[in-house]
């Protein structure tokens, strides 16, 4: 979604003037407080109470160019709570109608924004606001928020189908927050999906879910920790992942390249064989045996966070 002025490529010129253009809007309030109109559909559902949403905005004033507020400068924002972190009521109402990928405008009176006081300097007093809104994703966290404020012994006696839900959610958030490049709080959901995945299972069928799910979770684990440069702790996830899948190539190939930043070359070279022998033709895997190679016949060549320099 843009961050300036002009309409987004396609999808209808934003207009100055709202008055009878907004009420042949669909009313979402029911007193005409917020209205609503599709510019782009989505798919799925719509966003559930209390999920956890990833959002592009604009807002303007009527007869602005340019917006008031806007994150469309970020390529992922931050993410956002339903019924906590939106401070707009207008805003909450109309993301709750929201798919994932769709677009959509919104009007909202004083009520439903910023009130008879306005927001000085930039929002005046009783004023009617347009919001350009572009829902990237949503995360339905009610469930793993309700879990994680239970106490321990509650937990323990979740059914593992919920716990596994709930890991699951945690590593989605983990995978966001990866893709930001907020690798610390990255670390900290996919430790914190980890976290719950330690229960005894009750039969072979619950034991093979939770390695399913265990695994998935240490490969992030390894991988994150290489972009946070601790390859030692990234060995050991990698290792646990191997534990439960030795002839998984990417927990050899992680752990190869968590041995060759730490200078451990035959290590290195023995994980990166394993999962040659396992994906010939990867690309990456046999780019870094490469690398390796070149290393060993220059021993001078320093590694830093697994890039030659």
């Amino acid at each position: 979604m843009r961050g300036g002025g002009g309409a987004r490529a396609g999808l209808g010129a934003r207009p100055r003037r709202w008055g009878p253009w907004a009420r042949g809007l669909q009313d979402l309030s029911g007193d005409g407080g917020v209205r609503k109109e599709e510019l782009r559909p989505g798919t799925g559902q719509p966003a559930p109470p209390a999920a956890t949403v990833a959002v592009k905005y604009s807002g303007y004033l009527e007869h602005a160019d340019e917006p008031f507020c806007t994150n469309c400068t970020t390529k992922l924002p931050r993410l956002m709570k339903l019924g906590e972190d939106i401070t707009l009521r207008g805003l909450e109402i109309g993301l709750l109608t929201m798919k994932k990928g769709e677009v959509a405008r919104f009007v909202f009176t004083p009520v439903y924004a910023y009130g008879q006081q306005g927001c000085p300097p930039l929002i005046p007093p009783n004023a009617t606001v347009l919001f350009e809104v572009e829902m990237l994703d949503f995360l339905d966290s009610a469930d793993s928020d309700a879990f994680f404020a239970l106490t321990a012994e509650q937990q323990d006696t979740f059914p593992l189908q919920k716990v596994l839900k709930v890991a699951d959610t945690e590593r989605e958030f983990g995978n966001y927050l990866y893709r930001k490049q907020c690798f610390e709080g990255a670390k900290e959901r996919y430790k914190r999906a980890y976290s719950i995945l330690g229960r005894s299972p009750s039969s072979v069928s619950e034991q093979c879910q939770i390695d399913a799910s265990k695994l998935l979770v240490l490969l992030n684990l390894s991988v994150t920790y290489l972009k946070l440069e601790h390859p030692d702790r990234a060995l050991m996830y990698g290792e646990k992942a191997l534990e439960i899948d030795h002839r998984n190539a990417k927990a050899l190939f992680r752990c190869g390249q968590a041995c060759l930043c730490m200078t451990e070359y035959k290590k290195a070279r023995d994980f990166l064989v394993r999962a040659q022998q396992i994906e010939p033709f990867n690309n990456d895997i046999n780019n870094e045996l490469k690398k390796l190679a070149r290393i060993m016949d220059n021993p001078k060549v320093v590694i830093a966070g697994g890039l030659e320099i």
